[in-house]
């Protein structure tokens, strides 16, 4: 009997278990065709709101500003009611020159025990009196402690009772578009305010040199300056910095700094109180296709440099026309690449620099200034022979080119050591107009080389033909600013 009560029991179940196999199967059908946006909700964040909510700070700074010696923004100076309004401001207190204190909001973090907060450097820059307000309400007058207007960061520091909540930052680079994030801060003053989004895009860029923004659709509005964005774990991958917007409010645009620039900045922040970045010693511009061409380069990866004024690069016998094509072991891409790579790199540190000059590739040894002390600094150009006896005009590549006289370089505001050719004229139908060559430019080399004569710009010109080249590299100058710009050459 007992075998037959197995196999009715076996049979029986055979059924059920086909039941349980399509009901899986059903649900797992349903969780497809469910919205993305519907699964991304199923987690709520409320945790990790109250984990990263007592880390997170109210900046309140305060300036006394001048006051205003007339009714500006209310009547047009000059105007015959100025006098009238006037008079009604100093009525009611107006007071308009005596000096008025100023508020400003934002947000930050604190990012140790001891007290060291991070922001903005536009939240807290010219601040008399800068308090910091704590999600348990308690408040905190904070001393600055340094400020980098380059990636706009500032680190300040309060003296608490105890030890603070504190978060850490994670590798910004690990985060990937798509990814979630939090942004919390005080956006319109209101406080301690938490938003959710995705990463949007990464390495975006605005307008400062080591701009390295991760892009969110995390709702960011004025306040939230200096605020922290959050990876799910609850580490800082960015501080909140900027939005796009076309009304001052978000529209899902904003940008955070990320974590990678940040960190460096206050570590140098907390060691020396300002930033102390690498310096190179070289201006440099991206390759063109037709640049690469005009130097018979294969590819446009890299940084063409400019020019090389006195510094670590030209001590290391670096020269305008090297192509950088490899710093401190690696690969360089573009320009902005290489100026981040540089001024991330320790000064004083020697490095190993790879260039391409003339078809051929170049180590040098550079051993890296610094930044801070050379901004400023006008690079020095270097003096050709004299010309005087060449012919005065000559029209090529579209310009009407002319050589430099003691007239020219007054009328031009260079220097008495500018070598070169002027631009006198520039044919409006030609390529030089389009690539943006004007009157009052100066060529100083044509080809990788210098010239100062009409001949030796001609020459320049047959021997790039004869070398089958379908362009020529002029290294132009304007107002001591160098770039190259690649001409096409007629056939």
């Amino acid at each position: 009997m007992q075998p037959k009560v197995d196999i009715m029991a076996k049979t029986s179940l055979i059924p059920h278990s086909f039941r349980f196999l399509w009901l899986v199967a059903l649900a797992f059908a349903l969780a497809l065709s469910l919205p993305f946006a519907a699964q991304a909700q199923q987690r709520s964040l409320a945790p990790l709101a109250e984990k990263i909510s007592p880390s997170v700070v109210n900046i309140t700074t305060s300036t006394v500003v001048a006051g205003r010696t007339g009714p500006q923004g209310i009547v047009p100076e000059g105007s015959p009611f100025e006098d009238f309004f006037r008079e009604f401001q100093d009525r009611n207190g107006g007071g308009g020159d005596r000096p008025r204190r100023s508020s400003a909001l934002g947000s930050g973090f604190v990012i140790s025990e001891d007290g060291f907060v991070v922001t903005n450097n536009h939240v807290i820059e010219g601040a008399d009196e800068i308090l910091i307000e704590f999600f348990n309400g308690d408040e905190l007058k904070a001393e600055v402690i340094g400020t980098d207007p380059n990636t706009d960061i500032a680190l300040l520091k309060v003296e608490a009772d105890g030890p603070l909540p504190f978060v850490n930052f994670a590798d910004s680079d690990g985060a990937r578009v798509g990814d979630w994030v939090v942004a919390m801060g005080n956006p319109l003053g209101q406080g301690f305010s938490v938003s959710a989004g995705i990463v949007s895009a990464r390495n975006r860029a605005l307008s400062g040199t080591y701009d390295d923004y991760i892009q969110t659709d995390a709702a960011i509005n004025r306040g939230n300056s200096g605020g922290p964005l959050f990876n799910m774990d609850g580490e800082v991958i960015g501080v909140n910095t900027a939005i796009l917007s076309p009304n001052g409010g978000s529209i899902g645009i904003g940008f955070s700094m990320a974590s990678n620039v940040v960190t460096r900045v206050v570590d140098q922040l907390k060691e020396f109180g300002e930033t102390r970045r690498g310096w190179l010693g070289v201006r440099i511009q991206d390759l063109t296709d037709d640049l690469a061409e005009s130097m018979g380069l294969e590819a446009t990866s890299g940084a063409l440099v400019t020019d090389v004024p006195e510094g670590p690069a030209a001590e290391a016998g670096m020269e305008a026309g090297d192509v950088i094509t490899s710093f401190a072991g690696v690969e360089v891409e573009d320009t902005r690449g290489l100026v981040r790579q540089v001024g991330n790199s320790p000064v004083g540190e020697t490095v190993r620099v790879v260039v391409m000059r003339e078809g051929q590739s170049v180590t040098l040894r550079v051993t890296l200034g610094r930044r801070e002390e050379a901004e400023g600094a006008v690079p020095a150009v270097a003096a050709g022979p004299d010309s005087e006896d060449e012919p005065d005009t000559s029209e090529l590549l579209g310009l009407t080119l002319t050589v430099l006289t003691d007239e020219l370089r007054a009328e031009l505001g260079v220097g008495e050591t500018t070598q070169g050719l002027a631009v006198t004229a520039v044919d409006e139908a030609s390529e030089a107009f389009e690539k943006g060559l004007r009157a009052g430019d100066i060529v100083t080399e044509a080809g990788q080389a210098r010239v100062t004569t009409i001949s030796e710009l001609e020459e320049r010109v047959e021997a790039a033909k004869e070398a089958g080249r379908k362009s020529l590299l002029l290294l132009v100058r304007r107002a001591g600013d160098p770039r190259f710009v690649a001409l096409s050459l007629s056939e």
